[in-house]
């Protein structure tokens, strides 16, 4: 019992969302029954349907990656960069980085080019970043870096892509890979959860009116870009913890807010919820907001979630009631902001009260 309270608290420091284990069993009367599916318009205080499974959870990785060594290629009429991509085994993007090729990536008969060795993952529809890294036991981070990947951070199914460090010396088991991996609140936002899509599909337009969940295959279209500044998420409430270390040392990637149990949590801009979930350790009923320009916002110890993945929403929309689920010393919002993966101090980016 004293090691599993260990264990909770550990998370709750680190701001890690637990791996798919650690949610238990799949509910099994999902998907909810059709008429609780009836559309809901904006701004009802009414619990939305439930999103569905993440993507790292509903499609999970093998990690069959190919390796390959460092090689030159001499290209030959007829040849395109994916094509050559394909016959040596690595991915297209890293191959033009590698010799700083650029759009539309032209290649010429007789030009050489240097093939950079790796282990190579192709990418299936709807594997999604987060589920990759688990499967390899690495950080989406540095698969984010190895590939150097940019903001909307979108999979394509059919290519491959770059899986950081070496093989290990033997197979490791299951318990061995998720003991490796942790899943955290940049991941999401930097698209470690979206599916990937074959090449040429779009991502669907965001929608405001809840209908069914969009399903976890489903990618979410990146927004526009920022459109003002940031909303104080509630209206009333004193900050009652900052932005950084504590006192004893553990880290705060936002701020907490104290307000009674069932105040409007508000979005902090216009944007496309990325994830929702409940009993998230340390952070209970969650909402990720992402916004333009690699801004994400995140709203922590809700106790009424009122809108799902793939949803826009608008500055000073309704998305949660507030609550004190998960580690919450008390009533409040825990609320941050991100740029890309980075924590930002909320008081920083708010208008002054």
């Amino acid at each position: 019992m004293r090691t599993s309270l260990l264990i909770v608290a550990v998370l709750m420091l680190s701001g890690c969302i637990p791996s798919a284990e650690d949610y238990g069993p799949p509910d099994s009367s999902y998907p909810p029954p059709q008429d609780r599916y009836e559309p809901q318009r904006v701004g009802d205080d009414v619990p939305a349907p439930p999103s569905a499974p993440p993507a790292w959870e509903a499609r999970p990785v093998t990690p069959d990656a190919r390796t390959i060594p460092d090689s030159t290629y001499v290209v030959q009429p007829g040849d395109t960069l994916r094509g050559i991509a394909e016959r040596v085994g690595a991915g297209s993007e890293n191959i033009a980085d590698a010799n700083g090729l650029t759009a539309p990536y032209v290649v010429r008969p007789g030009q050489q080019l240097h093939i950079p060795g790796g282990r190579y993952h192709f990418v299936r529809p709807g594997e999604s970043g987060i589920a990759i890294a688990r499967a390899y036991g690495v950080r989406w981070a540095d698969i984010v870096a190895a590939n150097n990947l940019t903001e909307p951070y979108m999979l394509r199914a059919s290519r491959r892509i770059l899986i950081p460090g070496g093989a290990p010396s033997r197979p490791q088991t299951l318990a061995e890979r998720a003991a490796a991996f942790k899943i955290d609140l940049g991941d999401i936002a930097t698209g470690g959860g979206e599916p990937a899509i074959p090449e040429g599909d779009r991502a669907p337009r965001a929608s405001n009116v809840v209908r069914t969940p969009l399903p976890s295959s489903v990618p979410i279209a990146a927004p526009g870009s920022l459109s003002g500044p940031f909303l104080w998420p509630v209206s009333t409430g004193n900050v009652v913890k900052r932005f950084g270390a504590g006192a004893t040392g553990e880290r705060n990637d936002g701020i907490k807010i104290a307000v009674p149990v069932g105040t409007s949590i508000k979005a902090a801009a216009d944007g496309v919820v990325i994830y929702t979930a409940t009993g998230v350790a340390g952070l209970g009923g969650l909402v990720m907001v992402k916004h333009g320009d690699g801004w994400t916002s995140v709203y922590g110890h809700a106790s009424r979630i009122l809108v799902q993945r793939g949803q826009a929403v608008k500055r000073g929309q309704s998305i949660a009631l507030s609550g004190d689920t998960g580690f919450a010393d008390r009533p409040e919002l825990h609320f941050e902001l991100r740029k890309g993966r980075v924590p930002v101090d909320p008081l920083a980016r708010l208008p002054k009260r």
